[in-house]
């Protein structure tokens, strides 16, 4: 418990331009996974573009590990198919958390990453101070696929007891 910082909210927004694996359509859910924990969204059925709006939190304790984003399409009688992945680095969304927020009006981009090798962002990403609290909405280029995208948006749960971020 001494190496646990906080939570992570990852809120799986919605899947855009996914990839068929079925007849016409797929039935996509996302995997998020970081170190051993391994977090799923519920399926979507028949839709390409799914809307999950789903919340899955992570607890942190090495932030230099990456999230993994993994995108299967159900199937009921075989194996689920890969419909591509993707991952990021929380390192910079933790930097503009320890960012100074007093006074700072609601709105306010605190940090920008922008899309490079090193990364799938498919635009660039703001962190952004929001109803008293730091967010980065981030969309994901999937690869090892031939096309989409997964709309994300990342928040702090500070936990009592934990030894959070400074």
């Amino acid at each position: 418990m001494e190496h646990f910082l906080g939570l992570l909210r990852i809120h799986v927004h919605r899947g855009v331009n996914l990839a068929i694996r079925d007849v016409r359509s797929s039935d996509p859910y996302v995997v998020i996974r970081m170190g051993k924990q391994k977090l799923k969204s519920r399926v979507i059925k028949q839709n390409t573009n799914p809307e999950w709006n789903d919340d899955l939190t992570l607890s942190i304790t090495d932030p230099g590990l990456p999230v993994k984003v993994l995108v299967y399409d159900k199937d009921t009688f075989s194996l689920d198919d890969k419909m591509g992945d993707a991952e990021f680095h929380i390192g910079p969304f933790l930097e503009a958390l320890r960012a100074p927020t007093d006074g700072v009006p609601n709105g306010t981009v605190i940090a920008r990453v922008p899309p490079s090798r090193e990364n799938c962002l498919a635009l660039e990403s703001c962190i952004v101070w929001s109803d008293s609290k730091v967010v980065q909405d981030m969309v994901l280029r999937l690869r090892n696929v031939e096309r989409g995208e997964v709309e994300l948006q990342l928040q702090w749960i500070d936990v009592p007891g934990s030894r959070g971020l400074s």
